[in-house]
Order: C-alpha cells, then sequence, then structure tokens
C-alpha cells in the first residue's frame, strides 16, 4: 500500500534565530520513498543537515526574522500490515544487551526509573518476562492514563502523568518507557506519524504520534500504551531517551506558531502525484495563513 503524509508548519520570529528540526523520516524508511516533494523552506534560507547520536536525520538552519514556513509531502509503500506481536518473545539479559541499547535503560529528562522504581517492581515484579511484561506495562499504561489534547503540557514528566492520571500520546509513552527501564528492560521514545488506517477516523485535527519501543528477544519491538493495539501504517521520524532529545521544531529564541497542519492517509494508487494537486500548494497562501 501507498501511504501520502506530510506537514506545514508556519512560524513567526521576531528576530533572526537558529532553528534545528527533526521532521525527516527515518532513514531506514528511505527505500522506500515512491515520490517526495522534498524538505522546503519559506523564504528559502541555507540548510545544514546532520546525523545525531540516536541515528535520526535532523537538519540546521537560521530563521529570518519575520514568518518562515517548514513543509514537506511525499509517498511512501508500506507493507499494510499491523505492528507484530510476538507474545512468546523471551526477555533479553542484562549481560546480553549491545552496548549501544544501555543508555536506554538511564533515567533521563522525563523518564524518572529510579523514582519509579519501587512502584513499578511492585507492580509488574510477578509477572512473566519478555514480551509479556512489556504488555502488561502497556496494558497498565492504557488504563491509567486519560487521553485528551486539552491535557498536553510539555513539561509533564512520567512521574507526573502518573500521579495526574491524564495526558497524551507523549505522555502514556514516557510513562510507559519508564516503567521498563525501571524493570530493567531497554525502551525508548519514538515519533512519528500514525494515520487512522484499518480503525474508525479520528475527527480531531491530525498530529504526529509518538509510542516507544523496547528491546526484547535480542531487537527492538514497537509497543503503543496510547493505543494499545496493532496499527497499520506507522512511519519512524525519530528515536530518542525521551522528548527532549527529537523535538520536531527546536529553536533558540523565541517563535510564535502560526500554523501546525499534519497530513498521513492511505494514498490511492491510482490518483497520480504531481505538485499541482499537493494540499495548499500555494506558497503565498501559506505565508499568509
Amino acid at each position: 500500500m501507498l501511504i501520502r503524509l506530510g506537514y506545514e508548519i508556519a512560524m513567526e520570529f521576531s528576530q533572526d534565530t537558529p532553528v534545528i528540526t527533526a521532521l525527516d523520516i527515518d532513514p531506514g524508511r528511505r527505500a522506500d520513498v515512491r515520490w517526495e516533494r522534498g524538505f522546503e523552506l519559506f523564504p528559502k534560507v541555507a540548510v545544514r543537515s546532520f546525523t545525531d547520536v540516536h541515528g535520526n536525520l535532523r537538519r540546521r538552519f537560521v530563521a529570518p526574522a519575520g514568518q518562515l514556513v517548514i513543509r514537506n509531502d511525499l509517498l511512501i509503500e508500506d507493507s499494510g500490515t499491523p505492528d507484530p506481536v510476538l507474545p512468546d518473545a523471551p526477555e533479553t539479559p542484562i549481560a546480553d544487551l549491545p552496548s549501544n541499547s544501555l543508555t536506554y535503560m538511564l533515567g533521563s529528562r522525563y523518564c524518572e526509573t529510579d523514582h519509579m522504581s519501587n512502584m513499578a517492581w511492585g507492580l509488574f515484579g510477578n509477572t512473566p518476562t519478555g514480551w509479556a511484561r512489556v504488555q502488561a506495562i502497556c496494558d497498565y499504561v492504557h488504563e491509567r492514563l486519560s487521553f485528551g489534547y486539552g491535557y498536553a503540557r510539555n513539561t509533564r514528566t512520567a512521574a507526573q502523568a502518573h500521579e495526574e492520571r491524564v495526558g497524551v500520546c507523549r505522555d502514556f509513552a514516557h510513562l510507559a518507557v519508564a516503567l521498563c527501564r525501571a524493570m530493567n528492560i531497554p525502551a525508548r521514545y519514538v515519533n512519528g506519524y500514525l494515520g487512522d488506517i484499518g480503525v474508525p477516523a479520528d475527527p480531531a485535527p491530525m498530529d504526529f504520534n509518538a509510542w516507544f519501543e523496547a528491546f526484547v528477544d535480542g531487537q527492538w519491538h514497537t509497543f503503543d500504551a496510547r493505543h494499545n493495539q496493532p496499527r497499520i501504517g506507522r512511519v519512524v521520524v525519530a528515536r530518542g531517551r525521551d522528548a527532549t532529545d527529537v523535538p520536531m521544531v527546536h529553536s533558540f529564541g523565541q517563535h510564535l506558531l502560526k500554523k501546525f497542519e499534519v497530513w498521513t492517509h492511505e494514498h490511492d494508487d491510482g490518483v497520480r502525484v504531481s505538485p499541482t494537486i499537493l494540499p495548499q500548494d500555494s506558497w503565498p497562501a501559506a505565508a499568509a495563513a
């Protein structure tokens, strides 16, 4: 199947401001791209690309004073199959973990493993190990937290989400990650695209999604405490210890968000892709939004 995905983000800056983005899809999916408009800025400025310590493709530039629009639009081929579920997958012994997974066992800005360790062992110490334990954590977080866009707060930590019992997708991911790490299971935060493919459409405006990956049976596997069911069409953008590592747009100075639009949906293979049919394709209109 083909998935159409992209974004258009408009921001206003009071002065020239350095910016770093994490908006490109995971390099491991580049071979699946069938068409892409490409990363674009209006007005055009010089952009440098780099790969961060977590393997994510990042871009950096200096946004000029005034309004800046960032956008991309692409088609990607996807298997169309739901997330794999391997309920009998065993836990990987700590001594056998690859060295590059060990950083994902430590506490981080939004995932206070030390604060939650005793509680985690009290809750999950008697659950079967491996995949079953991670799924038990997902079930707990899914039931513990109530989802709502009105609950969004960019300073909320995993422990605070657990106490407040509310959050958005990043809070579900942070809490699950913190609990996994407290149980000596490497876990990392993921953000990306997840459309309503194979499930009832959500009437709320589309947004980027957050979920997590846990290292079980010798490899990373996808888990989603917010939806808590296998989903079709995930496209990873970035991975990190938590949301601190992978902000979609990080500006080193104040900015005002003027527009934020994300799209991801199954694409009709019979529809020709050309710049003339891109959503909101007029640069002057976008710049004035």
